[in-house]
């Protein structure tokens, strides 16, 4: 099994380059199959859950070639089945961007219910009540979600709660039911408008999406399309608080800095400078962290993908911090691994009060889910010692060549699969 093993107690300096963004990726890709016509996708991040939905895609007939690490061209005309088999889903909850791709196409789709990271409950209700409201008859079997219709029509669709998931989903359907179909309430995130914009590029006719009414005609086919993901927020967000926490100063380049608006609010509310540029965005830690309270919001707030790494700094900081998680439940339980480095905080309920401490001490822990094990990462860069990061897979679902970038940074970390690689590390960095 492999780990991270990380020398901490370096500052950060120098430039990371940003890929393409994870969560738009995912559902490209599963629009990329409602047309028969070859596709081809650039700036595809090469991580584990993006490969595993190419898989999964090509079990059911996608034709798939790599052109590159980060180019992929795909033609759905040879898909044969439209159920997705269990052991590929299992291991990533964006699979159910699938059913409303198929539905949309074939009028019909079987996906298992998703996996994923465990940070609480993303029911998936929502999702179904826009298919159903599209016209389609929808049942959970044996573990799997059965959508099917004869037609699809446009409806009026309101969504009950802000959902990034429901709304790529009902969006992907809509495109090719007939009629016009208005979603109210949508989620507003750079990933689902990016994703509008595939399936527009494809000849869909969507618009509004980034606002909270998406207004779809549906269309009878979609075509080809060659189209470049956008960089990936989440993962810039992730560097620029690892140059806060190590006391760096780092560029970040390859980002949409509008699509940063909430994180850079919160670094120069802590203490840090942040400078703006066209592609990029520069980070310069102060001598000390400032404390700071926190809401995770839907976009344009600050987004709960970004929580354990504020968390993190905070931890730093001084003084005392109040964190609030509005979307997930279990989005803390990287606080108990933190407290194994020194961490002072107390949990009630959707709240987090985190006092600041002079510094962490390195330790063992665990990645419990993806964004907490990057910012248990960044923890590790920033304490005295060394620090082990157990259970990676979790990373490695959502950051690509993220030991190595951070290496190019001056961190001192190493993948390493055994304790005598961890110990020739140890003897290696002193």
């Amino acid at each position: 099994m492999e780990q991270y093993i990380i020398r901490g107690g370096v500052a950060l300096n120098g430039e990371v380059e940003i890929g393409g963004a994870k969560n738009a990726a995912l559902g490209i890709l599963a629009a990329a199959i409602m047309t028969d016509e070859e596709v081809l996708i650039e700036n595809l991040p090469d991580v584990r859950d993006v490969n595993v939905m190419l898989e999964a895609m090509a079990q059911i007939g996608v034709k798939i070639d790599r052109r590159d690490r980060h180019t992929v061209a795909l033609c759905g005309a040879g898909i044969g089945d439209v159920s997705i088999e269990y052991e590929y889903i299992k291991k990533i909850r964006a699979s159910y961007y699938l059913l409303g791709a198929l539905l949309g196409k074939y009028k019909k789709a079987e996906v298992p219910l998703p996996g994923g990271c465990n940070i609480g409950s993303r029911p998936i209700d929502l999702h179904l009540k826009g298919f159903k409201a599209l016209g389609a008859k929808v049942s959970i079997r044996n573990g799997s979600i059965c959508a099917a219709a004869q037609a699809l029509h446009g409806r009026h669709i309101f969504l009950d709660t802000v959902s990034v998931g429901a709304t790529i989903n009902i969006m992907m359907a809509a495109s090719m039911a007939e009629g016009r179909t208005v979603i109210e309430n949508c989620a507003k995130e750079p990933h689902v408008v990016d994703v509008a914009n595939f399936l527009n590029s494809m000849g869909a006719n969507i618009k509004g999406a980034g606002t909270d009414v998406i207004r779809i005609v549906g269309v009878e086919k979609l075509h080809a399309t060659e189209y470049s993901i956008i960089p990936d927020q989440i993962e810039a967000g992730t560097y620029m608080f690892a140059a806060a926490c190590t006391g760096g100063d780092v560029l970040v380049r390859n980002v949409i800095p509008k699509h940063l608006e909430a994180t850079i609010s919160k670094l120069l509310e802590i203490g840090c400078e942040v400078e703006e540029f066209d592609t990029a965005v520069r980070v310069k830690a102060p001598e000390k962290l400032s404390c700071a309270n926190v809401k995770t919001l839907p976009y344009p707030g600050y987004p709960t993908d970004m929580q354990p790494q504020i968390g993190v700094a905070l931890a730093m900081a001084e003084g005392t911090s109040i964190v609030t998680e509005s979307i997930f439940e279990n989005r803390f339980k990287y606080l108990d691994e933190l407290a194994r480095m020194g961490a002072v905080s107390k949990v009630e309920g959707n709240t987090a009060v985190i006092s600041g401490v002079e510094k962490l001490t390195g330790a063992r822990i665990s990645a419990p889910d993806l964004r907490a094990g990057a910012a248990l990462v960044i923890a590790g860069l920033a304490a005295d010692g060394i620090t082990m990061v157990d259970d990676i897979i979790y990373i490695q679902r959502g950051y690509e060549n993220f030991d190595q970038k951070l290496r190019g940074l001056g961190a001192r970390i190493e993948c390493v699969s055994s304790e005598r690689e961890a110990r020739k590390f140890v003897l290696r960095v002193g």
